[in-house]
């Protein structure tokens, strides 16, 4: 017997103004890891193209060796980037974003940027730049930075804070790369605790947000959250993200889901911490009344291993219907009477003045005021409510 489709399944078919968008690194993943080989086959770029159009996707990514393999010739790189820029034209997706590979080559195993080694401090920066121009070439306004082996194992091997002068240098050369080119290209900067080294300088989307303030061009350079990598640090995504959005500094974001305190898994967003994920696509989308973000939409995940390339665009589908049916429930919460009523601000005619701007009148008048803090401490907030609430609209129950 065929199961019965909901009259309500087709709003959530992914399309293009959704903005959803993956990486050739993500779909394209033949399912390799540590402990044992490929289980499916490679896939081409244009390949991934029309599958990925196919499924309503918006845009694809790309680190530079994902498309153009390290060491091409300049024939053979204009002949793979011709043969993709066809491909996407055919298919009408677009490349939002671009970054590239510091970390795979050996000659990153002490890192790029922060190498002890100038030559390699050097040649990171020359292979950025080509990236640089491929993204450019290909339409991106987005080049993220992910700084995966600029960090350390044996800690006494250099100065932290001659890393952090280093990173330093380098996004400031960058910077003034792209203003040399007059690109229209912005900087996100990724930020990961730990994986593939022991211990990753710039750690959380906070320590990025502070470098990006030390830097020459800070207007350039904003940041990439990503779950996984929040996750792994046992903090909050939706906290990091929105410290980010009130900075004007969210230029990009990587959605996936993760298990706190493993490896990076770079799971199917929403497949784990789903009132997590539900919290973080609320923030995204602006439901409870704040400014939402307007950037491209990207899922820096991997299907299982187990499945072969049906399945993997079976789990493309899912992290994109999947938040979009998050964007419809936290639409519905915000709406919810309820949680409108329990979540509404309370405002004091004197105070408030008080509390959004320092005077000298103010302080003494602060200073004066008598608070009945015993009273106030037994008002209950019914917060226990409110997540409940959320729960149910989680779980469709409400709305």
């Amino acid at each position: 017997m065929t199961p019965s489709i909901s009259p309500a399944f087709d709003r959530f078919e992914p399309t293009r103004e959704d903005r959803f968008t993956f990486g050739l690194w993500t779909v394209g993943n033949p399912g390799r890891d540590p402990f044992g080989e490929a289980v499916r086959p490679a896939q081409s770029a244009p390949h991934i193209v029309e599958r990925l159009a196919a499924c309503g996707a918006y845009g694809v990514n790309l680190h530079d060796n994902d498309l153009v393999p390290f060491g091409a010739s300049a024939r053979e790189r204009d002949r793979i980037v011709g043969e993709f820029k066809a491909a996407l034209e055919k298919h009408h997706l677009v490349v939002p974003m671009a970054t590239v590979n510091l970390f795979s080559h050996p000659i990153f195993k002490d890192g790029a940027f922060t190498a002890n080694d100038p030559q390699v401090r050097a040649f990171a920066l020359q292979k950025t730049m080509q990236a640089i121009d491929l993204g450019a070439e290909l339409g991106a306004e987005i080049f993220v930075l992910w700084g995966g082996r600029e960090g350390v194992e044996a800690d006494a091997c250099r100065d932290p804070r001659v890393a952090v002068k280093r990173m330093r240098s380098a996004l400031d050369f960058l910077c003034e790369y792209v203003r040399d080119q007059r690109y229209r290209m912005r900087f996100a900067l990724e930020a990961k605790p730990n994986e593939p080294r022991g211990d990753i300088y710039f750690a959380t989307t906070g320590h990025m947000l502070h470098l990006i303030s030390t830097l020459a061009h800070p207007e350039l350079v904003g940041v990439n959250p990503e779950v996984a990598h929040e996750t792994m640090a046992g903090l909050s995504m939706a906290h990091g993200v929105a410290q980010a959005m009130e900075a004007g500094k969210l230029y990009h974001i990587d959605l996936n889901g993760q298990k706190i305190g493993r490896y990076d898994q770079d799971l199917r967003f929403g497949s784990e911490d789903l009132k997590g994920a539900f919290l973080l696509v609320r923030l995204l989308e602006g439901t409870a009344g704040g400014a939402s973000y307007t950037g491209p939409l990207h899922f820096d995940a991997h299907a299982y291993r187990t499945e072969d390339e049906d399945g993997v665009y079976d789990f493309a589908k899912g992290c994109m219907r999947t938040y979009k049916i998050l964007k419809a429930r936290a639409e519905g919460f915000d709406r919810d009477p309820e949680v409108r009523a329990l979540i509404a601000e309370r405002g004091d005619a004197v105070l408030d003045p008080l509390l959004e701007r320092y005077s000298s009148q103010g302080a003494r008048t602060l200073k004066e005021r008598r608070f009945e803090v015993d009273a106030i401490a037994r008002v209950g907030l019914r917060y226990e409510r409110l997540d409940q609430l959320l729960i149910e609209h989680l779980m469709g129950l409400r709305g």
